[in-house]
């Protein structure tokens, strides 16, 4: 169909729906009917990759939405990954972060899935033998002593935690493209973070929604 793409991959029991192009009413319909012959095979454990969209509309969001309870009663999860911050912006808008999980890169979807036991380790494609096992464990670093963070790393954190707190005390609106534009200023260092990064820092510092900027910006000012 014009202006949508789709391709159906398998990851064990997991299956990726990589979508590109954009999702409105005319292209919706394609993906709905890919997502139902999953679902009718028995396949409850899926991620959707939207790394290749550039829009998603209401229509879109609803085939998400409306499937995700049915999924999870049947033991399974829907997952999106890679969206672009245009997207994500409007999934944060439309609070359905809330309601759906979403990760930057399809490796982190599909960990996910392993700390809750979707497939089985046991499996012949998954099993190492010591062998096997051997030069990986080689490779892994000794584990530190002490703090699991080194010095410069928990410092480099704080530094950008306070930069945060900074901006938002000043711009409370500001939505989290609109922040990581900011940080990748002069005035603050021109502080370069992931989409999803920032999001994990606004999380930590109970600042990730707009509401809860407000407040602490209401909280900040001198009396």
């Amino acid at each position: 169909m014009e202006g949508i793409q789709l391709k159906v991959e398998n990851n064990n029991n997991i299956s990726i729906i990589k979508v590109g192009g954009y999702i409105d009413t005319t292209t919706s319909s394609e993906l709905e009917h890919h997502l139902t012959k999953l679902l009718e095979r028995g396949s409850f454990n899926i991620v959707i990759d939207l790394g290749n969209v550039d829009y998603v509309s209401s229509a879109g969001w609803g085939i998400f939405i409306s499937e995700i309870k049915g999924i999870r009663e049947k033991g399974g999860d829907l997952k999106l990954v890679g969206m672009i911050p245009e997207v994500y912006e409007v999934f944060e808008l439309l609070e359905f972060h809330y309601i759906l999980k979403a990760f930057e890169t399809l490796e982190d979807a599909v960990k996910d899935f392993e700390r809750s036991g979707a497939f089985s380790r046991s499996s012949a494609a998954t099993v190492e033998t010591p062998a096997e096992q051997a030069p990986r464990r080689q490779q892994q670093p000794e584990p530190s002593q002490g703090n699991e963070t080194s010095p410069a790393v928990g410092a480099t954190a704080r530094s950008l935690e306070e930069k945060v707190r900074q901006i938002v005390k000043v711009m409370p609106e500001a939505g989290t493209i609109q922040l990581a534009r900011k940080l990748n200023t002069p005035e603050f260092g021109n502080e370069k973070v992931g989409w999803f990064g920032l999001r994990r820092v606004l999380k930590r510092l109970g600042l990730d929604s707009k509401q809860k900027r407000f407040a602490y910006a209401r909280q900040s000012r001198p009396r």
